[in-house]
């Protein structure tokens, strides 16, 4: 049995029966069956479809608002924003699929020659609690125009979110097992993956999962593209904006309660404004409230779950003994749910787990750089690479640095790091491999296919 846990009140929402293999392998073999007629139909006739999707996430943006902030405790106002995004991606999938797919023609000895773009079949998503429709329809979107189907096994706690992302399919026309969502525990994915149907696997997860599934996946060698856990570093230089780069810095660490992967973690601060910097980030930071996250006033809900926001409190607590100044929070409430506070931590360094591990939660670190060099080498100075970040007035400078000097798959420049459907999105290093999103993304889950004619 799958349990929901509300967050906010650690109260159970609703019990979801797993199912039995033999349910499994027919919804595999008849999404097989799916897949042999969606492939052929036209791009015009899916397009119409996903629009179809995309109007009804807007129609019912209230309630699917209400079952995320319910299942895994993100602001009310964060869910319905997740909600537009899911129908944007619906949207420019629909408009762009055909040309992104479009045969290319190359001159060669031959009389004709040239590359098409053909699905792979049933592709397999695994994906977190995060951002329970975000995360599944940047995937479900370019990965069906494509003619693919997909299935998907979602985190168990937000196990309502998936069955309503499947409805939102159903609701717009496309056919039965053209999408599903199934209901399994973690241990069956090793399994669901080496089923020969499944011809690719997309994960969006923690490193242990990545490696885990890029291991089973390529044991059968099965395609995968890979978006795991991040430390983002926020260089700031001496010459930035301060008000307005701490709001931004500020922001950036909380979204979605700070459990995004893209959320800025290491603030690197070159020590001429490094004492400037970290007043106004507290003094900022400190009027942020946390609380019932259907108060459309607060900032951050509850963490995911308890366990979670527990793992969070001792990295934190780590890294005090390990000699990381605490500015702000730092403390479990004493009131139910799994509420923990905006959190600063100041004179971070190497070795400490605020600068080694991803801190998941509205956890700060503030790290000293000497100068643009040190920040710079501070910033790459970890295992991940999916998104960084660069504060100055000079644009060419920043611009410089975040092309040439940052080593993330994501770099921005007076902004905070996020995803765009028209941009391509991944990382590199421990952040993982391929790219989702832009024509980039929906070309991941295609053959590549030459065509050479006499």
């Amino acid at each position: 049995m799958v349990q929901s846990i509300n967050p906010s009140n650690n109260e159970l929402i609703k019990s979801y029966q797993e199912i039995s293999d033999a349910e499994l392998q027919n919804i595999l073999e008849r999404m097989q069956t799916a897949f042999e007629n969606w492939k052929q139909q036209s791009f015009s006739f899916r397009s119409s479809l996903m629009k179809n999707a995309a109007e009804i996430l807007r129609k019912k943006r209230e309630e699917y608002s209400k079952l995320m902030t319910l299942e895994m405790g993100k602001p009310i106002s964060q869910s319905k924003a997740e909600i537009d995004k899911c129908a944007w991606v619906c949207d420019y999938y629909a408009d762009n699929a055909e040309k992104f797919l479009t045969d290319e023609i190359i001159k060669t000895d031959s009389t004709k020659s040239f590359v098409t773009y053909q699905p792979l079949g049933v592709i397999l998503a695994v994906m977190p609690w995060n951002f329970p429709f975000w995360q599944v329809f940047r995937f479900a979107a370019p990965t069906l125009m494509a003619g693919n189907v997909g299935i998907l096994k979602h985190a168990s706690n937000v196990s309502g979110c998936s069955l309503a992302i499947e409805e939102v399919f159903s609701e717009a026309g496309f056919p039965e097992f053209v999408f599903k969502s199934v209901i399994l525990s973690s241990s069956r994915v090793k399994e669901l993956i080496s089923n020969p149907i499944i011809q690719a696997v997309s994960l969006t997860g923690s490193v242990p999962a990545g490696k885990s599934v890029a291991s089973v996946a390529g044991s059968f060698i099965k395609k995968t593209v890979l978006e795991l856990g991040g430390s983002d570093p926020y260089v700031v230089l001496e010459d930035a904006d301060l008000t307005e780069t701490v709001q931004t810095c500020v922001n950036s660490r909380l979204i979605n309660g700070g459990q995004s992967c893209i959320a800025a973690k290491r603030f690197i601060v070159v020590k001429e404004v490094y004492d400037k910097f970290t007043e106004l980030y507290v003094d900022f930071m400190k009027h942020k409230k946390m609380g019932d996250p259907f108060d459309e006033t607060n900032d951050i809900g509850p963490q995911a779950s308890v366990k979670l926001r527990d793992e969070l409190h001792d990295q934190v607590l780590r890294s005090i003994d390990a000699g990381a100044k605490l500015l702000l929070g730092g403390f479990v409430p004493e009131v139910k749910g799994a509420f923990y506070p905006p959190t600063v931590l100041a004179d971070v360094k190497p070795g400490m787990p605020a600068f080694d591990e991803e801190l998941f939660g509205p956890v700060a670190a503030i790290v000293k750089a000497e100068d643009e060099d040190d920040a710079i080498k501070l910033a790459n100075k970890t295992v991940f690479g999916l998104g960084a970040a660069v504060f100055t007035k000079d644009a060419t400078r920043g611009e410089r640095i975040a092309k040439e000097k940052l080593n993330a798959g994501s770099c921005f420049v007076n902004q905070f790091v996020r995803s765009d459907p028209r941009l391509p999105f991944g990382g590199i290093k421990e952040s993982g491999y391929g790219r989702e999103l832009s024509v980039f993304g929906i070309r991941e889950f295609v053959n590549i296919k030459t065509v050479s004619i006499k």
